[in-house]
């Protein structure tokens, strides 16, 4: 028997409600649309809410650790744990408990971070000069407010500032903090937004309290005079640069120059560092120096140790003997964040909007902030005085009868008749019925009544006070006035970066502090260089040379010597024999050309080597002409690379040569002529491209062929070749004239 197939049961409707539109479609949608829908709302939220600070000086995340800490009552008594605050924070933050922390740290004088330290700490909170050495976990450190959080929460409670739900709306939270003094400029405040950044430095508080009282003042009031410069935690040297305060201080922007404080221990022969600039961490320093010291840019160090201890910050270098510790620290001072760049970018939320501000456009805008601040601490002490008299004098009119008081309300049947029944009897409101209703029975008693009456004037007097505190601005800013000296008095501290007035000779580029010793420099033909130690050289076998290539000039010197380098097309080039690396004889050396950055197709003809530029340098020319230049005419005081006009070009050089001033040498002409010339006929110049006097005339279509210094048993007959005067053609050599020499 066949059965039936049940039949499907129709499908169900789909709720369309619950279907996600063009869920799994690709759309095309533009980029712009994009960015506006998704990326502006986090750009926006990052700049407002996270990380440029308003014109109190915080940031949001500042600020809600700052207000429960004074709700917890931390203002005063004892610590309590890190922990207990990071919790109760997270009430009015919704972030981790390690950001959190992480906030409360920076702000902690453990961390020596502000200038004037928000959280009094307790426990290991890590420091801000050192990148390595970690803060505490939070169950572990105490924290309580410092004392000039006092002036963070001033008045908070009387109506100062606008309160806002927090993120649950369970609490109230204030959208500023009611500051006495401008936080802004006393301690630094560093945030990166998207596509904006905020970098305040820190200024003294007392230079901070002084100029905003002379801006207050005087308008036209010059600020580099109350404030010097800014005055970092970490302390250290401010180099001064007055065009550069001025700038920061008008727009906001600009560098400010910090230099560690060092001393020098003679006994030890080691040098102390003890305060680094605000951008520089010990464990960088150490980390350039030992690079320095590895790539042999730095020799005079011997050994380097990080001694921080609980006393403080201490970087000890150990000098190698005979080392010059100012000019050691100079070069430090150039190459390494020992002296680095505090970049200022004063941008602060002003009105919910970010904008970049000179120091006094914010002294401005804060003291408009806290004047709208007591005006309403004014307007609400107003208020509450005016209800108060309000009520007193309701109690006066109480005073004519008391009996008649009393009676109403023991002959009132009913309790809510009573408040009424006074206001007929006496002719007062519900508000002053109210409040004479509630009088304990023990203050019906004239003197009671009599004191609280004789308020009445005293009110009216401070009532009278406000109203002209509200009406006049004068009196408004002589409030601020009076706060910022309290608080100047009350909290100011000597300045820790102390003022650098730089000189001449930290504008000069330093010698470069390399060890002197003996060497041998070796020039070829060919423009090779080669810089050998003399015990290097005992145990080396014959050079190794280019083939066809020979020593031109072998000279013994030292490793600080100076090296000229003149080449073919009247240019010298200015090298130190410390710039070359030890060489062996067996290798070909450095190819001068190349090393230097001569130009294409420039050789190098000749060496000159000397330490006090004395003496002369002698050019032969091929005309027959011959130059003797001063050596001190290639000295500069500056650490010039290339001299152009090393010397004339208006005949090719023959040769040339490094001179004391008495020697003589053996010009051959293309002729055939020989002239045996002694440089002390040829007068000195101070120019460089003198084109020198005639020496050896030429024939036509003839030129002087070489030039070579004589030395006795080159010439058989030497006295042949010598003449009176100059110029001179020369003679034409006989056999019997040639000597050894010259023979080979």
């Amino acid at each position: 028997m066949a059965t039936k197939k049940p039949k499907k049961e129709p499908k169900k409707p789909v709720n369309s409600s619950a279907v996600i539109e063009n869920a799994g479609v690709m759309i095309e949608q533009p980029i712009v649309t994009t960015l506006e829908s998704n990326y502006m709302p986090y750009a926006m939220s990052v700049i407002v809410s996270r990380a440029i600070p308003e014109i109190d000086g915080f940031k949001p995340s500042h600020r809600k650790l700052l207000y429960t800490m004074y709700k917890m009552g931390l203002l005063s008594g004892a610590r309590t744990k890190s922990a207990n605050v990071v919790g109760q924070t997270m009430k009015l933050n919704p972030h981790g408990d390690q950001a959190i922390y992480e906030t409360m740290v920076r702000m902690s004088r453990g961390y020596e971070a502000l200038l004037h330290p928000y959280v009094d700490s307790k426990g290991n909170f890590g420091k801000a000069y050192s990148r390595d050495m970690a803060y505490a976990a939070s169950r572990y450190t105490e924290v309580k407010l410092d004392g000039i959080a006092a002036e963070l929460f001033r008045d908070i409670d009387e109506d100062t500032v606008d309160m806002v739900d927090n993120y649950d709306n369970t609490q109230k939270e204030p959208t500023l903090f009611p500051v006495t003094f401008p936080s802004i400029l006393v301690n630094s405040n560093i945030g990166i937004a998207v596509g904006m950044a905020s970098s305040i430095c820190p200024f003294n508080l007392a230079e901070v309290c002084d100029t905003t009282i002379a801006l207050l003042k005087n308008p036209g009031h010059d600020i580099l005079e109350t404030l010097r410069a800014p005055d970092f935690p970490g302390g250290g040297y401010i180099v001064y640069n007055e065009d550069d305060l001025r700038k920061i201080y008008a727009t906001g922007r600009g560098g400010v120059r910090v230099r560690s404080r060092w001393s020098y221990d003679k006994a030890n022969n080691c040098i102390d560092i003890t305060e680094i600039p605000p951008t520089a961490t010990v464990e960088a320093i150490m980390d350039k120096i030992v690079d320095l010291v590895k790539g042999g840019k730095i020799r005079e160090i011997a050994d380097m140790r990080d001694e921080t201890d609980l006393s403080g910050l201490k970087l000890t270098l150990d000098l190698k003997r005979g080392a010059d510790p100012d000019a050691l620290m100079r070069k430090l001072f150039r190459i390494t964040p020992l002296e680095d760049t505090f970049s200022c970018n004063f941008n602060v939320l002003i009105a919910g909007m970010p904008r970049v501000c000179g120091v006094k456009e914010l002294i401005e805008e804060w003291a408009a902030f806290r004047e709208g601040c007591v005006k309403r601490r004014v307007y609400h002490q107003l208020g509450k005085k005016k209800e108060k008299l309000h009520l007193l004098m309701g109690l006066k009119k109480i005073l004519l009868d008391i009996d008649k008081a009393i009676r109403i309300v023991r002959e009132t049947a009913e309790e809510r008749e009573v408040v009424p029944n006074l206001m007929i009897g006496f002719g007062i409101d519900e508000v002053q019925a109210e409040y004479v209703a509630e009088i304990k029975l023990r203050q019906l008693n004239r003197e009671h009544i009599l004191k609280r009456v004789e308020e009445t004037d005293q009110l009216k007097k401070e009532i009278a006070g406000m109203e002209e505190i509200l009406a006049d601005r004068k009196k408004v800013r002589a409030i601020i006035i009076d706060e910022l000296r309290a608080v100047s008095k009350k909290y100011a501290k000597p300045r820790k970066s102390l003022l650098y007035y730089p000189s001449g000779e930290d504008e000069e580029e330093p010698e470069a502090l390399v060890p002197d010793y003996p060497v041998h420099l070796f020039f070829t033909r060919e423009g090779y260089f080669k810089k050998i130690t003399p015990q290097s050289l005992r145990m080396s076998g014959e050079q190794k040379l280019k083939e066809g290539d020979a020593v031109a000039r072998e000279v013994e010197a030292t490793n600080n010597t100076d090296l000229l380098f003149f080449t073919d097309r009247q240019q010298v080039y200015k090298a130190k024999a410390s710039d070359f690396d030890d060489g062996k004889a067996s290798v070909l050396g450095d190819y001068i050309p190349a090393k230097l950055g001569m130009d294409e197709g420039e050789n190098a003809v000749y060496m000159a080597v000397t330490t006090d530029y004395a003496g002369y340098m002698l050019f032969f020319f091929e005309n027959g002409k011959a130059a003797k230049v001063d050596l001190s005419g290639y000295a500069t005081k500056t650490n010039r690379k290339k001299l152009l006009g090393a010397y004339s070009d208006a005949s090719p050089l023959a040769a040339c040569f490094q001179i004391e001033g008495g020697e003589d040498f053996l010009m051959t002409s293309s002729s055939g002529r020989m002239l045996l010339a002694n440089a002390g006929a040829v007068s000195s110049k101070t120019t460089r491209t003198t084109q020198g006097i005639a020496v050896m005339t030429q024939k036509k279509n003839h030129r002087v062929a070489s030039v070579k210094p004589f030395s006795e048993g080159m010439l058989a007959n030497p006295h042949r070749f010598r003449t009176k005067t100059l110029p001179a053609a020369g003679m034409m050599p006989r056999e019997e004239d040639y000597g050894e020499q010259l023979t080979l």
